[in-house]
Order: structure tokens, then C-alpha cells, then sequence
């Protein structure tokens, strides 16, 4: 992008964020959510700037983009909550087995947007395609997670299993 054009963004984001957050806070009531959503939907205008900056209305397109990913995000929130009605109230159990451990840890140690992916496909059983619309990204991004994700967790694990192993031996 020249160099205008970053300027020209600049003076469109700092005209128009505080609008796009105002709306979006009076739409989903929680403003960090609509901070969130509102950075996601300009961080995509800056991607098209080329194409947007040349609307009449970029700020409408904005809310508009906006509005999509607070709507998939509601959509996410919603079929979780009907796997959770669907699993009914949960059962006392007693203290995880050291592989559910190691796999949590193992979860914590890859990047966040990899272990989204993994949960989103995997422990809610969404479709790689559904996993992308919800996330807002294109599905070859999602397989490039999914794919990374299981190698870093099949290094993980593996590395925990030997250390299972020599520390009793």
C-alpha cells in the first residue's frame, strides 16, 4: 500500500472506530466483545482498503462486516450452549486421568488461534467449514491450524510420554 493510503485509513479508523464500537456495544451490550469485534471488522477494511476506501460509505461497510462477526460469534455461543443442554447437568467426577493432564497441558502450550481451531473442530465436532465461517477466516486457513495443531500436539505428547517414562524408571 502507498503511503497515502495508510494515512487515508489512519484518518478513516480515528473518524469512525468510536461510532463502529458505540454501535456495536449497543448491539451485544458487553464492550469489551464490541472492542474486540469492532478491531477484527477494520482490520479486515485495512486488508481491502484498495477496494473499500473507494465506497461511498466505508464506515457503513465496516459496520456492516461488523455485524456479521458479532452475529457468527452469537451463532458459535449458541450451538455451545446446546451441546451443553444436550449433555444435561454434569455428572461428579473424580480427579482427570494424567492423559486428559497431558493433554491439557499440551493444548496450553500451542498458539491460541491453533487451539480454538482444535476445540471448535474437535471437542464441538464443527465442520472444518463451519469452523472457518465462525471464526471469520478462509478454510484452508483453519486446515493449515488443524494440521499444525495435531503435529505440535503429536511432539508434545510424545516428549510427556518419554518424560512419564524416565522419570519412573
Amino acid at each position: 500500500m502507498a503511503g497515502g493510503d495508510s494515512a487515508d485509513f489512519d484518518a478513516f479508523y480515528a473518524a469512525a472506530v468510536r461510532r463502529v464500537v458505540l454501535y456495536l456495544y449497543a448491539a451485544c451490550g458487553d464492550r469489551s466483545e464490541a472492542q474486540d469485534i469492532a478491531q477484527e471488522a477494520f482490520a479486515r477494511a485495512w486488508q481491502h482498503w484498495g477496494r473499500v476506501s473507494a465506497y461511498e460509505d466505508p464506515e457503513a461497510w465496516v459496520r456492516t462486516v461488523a455485524w456479521r462477526l458479532m452475529l457468527n460469534r452469537w451463532r458459535g455461543l449458541r450451538r455451545w450452549l446446546a451441546a451443553r443442554s444436550r449433555l444435561g447437568s454434569p455428572e461428579t467426577t473424580g480427579a482427570p486421568s494424567p492423559d486428559r493432564v497431558a493433554v491439557v497441558g499440551a493444548l496450553q502450550r500451542i498458539p491460541a488461534a491453533q487451539r480454538q481451531a482444535v476445540a471448535l473442530h474437535y471437542l464441538l465436532d464443527m465442520p472444518v467449514q463451519e469452523v472457518a465461517a465462525t471464526l471469520g477466516v478462509p478454510v484452508g486457513t483453519i486446515k493449515a491450524r488443524l494440521s499444525r495443531a495435531r503435529a505440535a500436539l503429536g511432539r508434545l505428547l510424545e516428549d510427556q510420554e518419554i518424560s512419564d517414562v524416565t522419570t519412573r524408571a
